[in-house]
């Protein structure tokens, strides 16, 4: 008896129609990797680093040089002041939370250009990379917070 592999349920793209979907996925993420490199070799102009949670989660762990737009108050005139000709690279808590996600829209709705941080502040710091505190906590909890901090 032969079992159709599970992986190939829905047929895989063309090629070029791949390419293309990756590519625009690519246009709209960032790598923890490639955002650390560019911090390090004070490789940032062109972007700035955006977290959309809460104040107090900013204040609690954020990469530096980010600043704090939350989501949930962004409108026009909180934004207007922004550079439209910059990129806007929004991050949350995790790949468990969407704050990231809906300060980005928000954002774009806003006409600004817009990629969001793969991982979260949780993916950054689980990766080693720094992080700027204004309180005293463990980096990464021992314990899942079952509280969102957006």
């Amino acid at each position: 008896m032969t079992t159709e592999p599970r992986v190939l349920t829905f047929p895989a793209l063309d090629s070029s129609t791949a390419a293309a979907h990756l590519r625009a996925e690519l246009a709209l993420e960032v790598d923890p990797d490639d955002l650390v490199r560019d911090l390090t070799a004070g490789a940032q102009q062109g972007y700035v680093i955006v977290e959309t949670r809460a104040p107090e989660a900013f204040a609690t762990a954020r990469i530096p040089g980010a600043i704090n737009l939350p989501y949930r108050e962004m409108t026009p005139e909180s934004v207007r002041e922004l550079d439209r000709e910059l990129v806007y690279v929004c991050y949350c808590e995790s790949i468990h939370c969407n704050a990231a996600t809906k300060g980005a829209l928000k954002l774009a709705e806003f006409g600004f250009k817009v990629k969001r941080l793969s991982g979260g502040i949780t993916g950054w710091q689980a990766a080693g990379y720094p992080v700027d505190r204004n309180v005293s906590i463990p980096a990464i909890p021992s314990t899942p917070s079952p509280r969102c901090a957006c």
